[in-house]
């Protein structure tokens, strides 16, 4: 069997470095335990030492200012939809009707906004509707004075929707992120965030490990009904360990960060994304409409790139037929989300630009076996 290239959405590609080293320790973790990561006590000295060292490790590569706490929570990103309205609640100027303000600009966002809805009013300051093809930014946002909160979605993965910026928020209005499938991607600029937050299974390793980096005066006044496993105090009091964590999942995240590090950190990533996506998107583009993205320019992802084959809307025999093809050719985790349908290659920080330019080659292939 040869090679496979995984364009995923999620779970991703790990690289092949962090997967070869844990499988050198996976039977004897650091070569002097003589036990798998896996069978460790999350109380132990050693795997204390892995939850300080990926705290760490986050903190230096993504930059993290030291008045932020670094959480390692469970749930996945969808479980801090419920998360963040229960722990931010109470910083709404309306305390009898608490609210918060919610950008929908795709599923994960919009999925986050009916979610919020059961602790407290949203507000939709930005509702682009299917089929989400842009996140405007600008003054036609109505931003609520009262809310606790700006949620956004920095990038939507199953619209291939990215913010180029976060969006400007009210004075004392924190906002707050999900960055669950950029995170570390390209530079983050932390200013007038609250939380920001992500799943794993994208860039940081595998799934069952959700990070939620919180601002220290946004701690301690969550509701009272909050399920201690979403308190962002009972967790920070004890350091991610209230009970056991995705410990596994804790430590692919740090050889993944290790990685991330050694290959020249965020900086030498950020470039590497840009060049992945252009030659993508320049294949689409120069397609002569036989690939079609349909999301604004300006908004397009890095790394989530939909699309259709052979017209504006897709023609699903010919998708189909490139989906069966891409497969034989090793190219899996290519297939839309079943709610978009067409095509969709995630390139994420794992996925080489020799991977990328596979997928090219063969898109261009796939075209001229079509021509007319």
């Amino acid at each position: 069997m040869g090679k496979t290239f995984n364009f995923g959405a999620g779970p991703a590609k790990i690289p092949e470095a962090v997967m070869e080293k844990a499988q050198k320790e996976f039977l004897n973790y650091n070569g002097t335990t003589g036990i798998s990561v896996l069978e460790m006590s999350h109380r132990s000295s050693d795997f204390g030492n892995i939850v300080s060292s990926t705290k760490k490790l986050l903190r230096d590569e993504m930059q993290i200012p030291g008045n932020y706490e670094i959480l390692l929570l469970h749930g996945g990103g969808t479980g801090q939809f419920a998360g963040i309205p229960l722990n931010l609640r109470a910083f709404s100027k309306n305390s009898e009707s608490p609210t918060a303000d919610y950008a929908v600009t795709g599923s994960w966002s919009n999925g986050a906004a009916k979610e919020a809805e059961k602790y407290l009013t949203v507000k939709k300051v930005f509702d682009a509707k299917a089929p989400f093809l842009g996140a405007p930014i600008g003054n036609t946002w109505k931003r609520d004075p009262d809310a606790a909160y700006l949620y956004y979605c920095s990038n939507e993965t199953i619209h291939g929707v990215e913010f180029p910026h976060a969006p400007e928020t009210l004075p004392d209005i924190p906002l707050v992120a999900d960055v669950s499938s950029n995170v570390l991607s390209r530079n983050f600029d932390f200013t007038n965030h609250g939380v920001v937050f992500c799943g794993t299974q994208k860039n940081l390793g595998a799934a069952g490990l959700t990070i939620a980096i919180v601002r220290e005066d946004l701690i301690g006044k969550h509701h009272p009904f909050t399920p201690a496993i979403l308190s962002y105090d009972e967790m920070h009091k004890n350091n991610s360990l209230f009970n056991t964590p995705s410990t596994y999942s804790i430590y692919l995240t740090h050889l993944v960060l290790e990685w991330i590090r050694d290959i020249g950190g965020v900086k030498k990533l950020e470039e590497l994304n840009a060049q992945k996506s252009q030659l993508l998107y320049e294949t689409i583009d120069n397609s002569g409409n036989f690939f079609v993205n349909n999301v604004q320019k300006d908004f397009r992802s890095r790394m989530n790139i939909p699309f259709h084959v052979g017209s504006v809307e897709g023609k699903p025999e010919l998708e189909a037929e490139f989906l069966k093809k891409a497969t034989a050719a090793g190219m899996i985790g290519l297939k839309g989300h079943r709610s978009v349908g067409g095509i969709r290659a995630s390139i994420y920080n794992s996925v080489t630009m020799e991977e990328t330019q596979k997928l090219v080659d063969f898109m261009k292939f796939f075209q001229s076996s079509h021509s007319d």
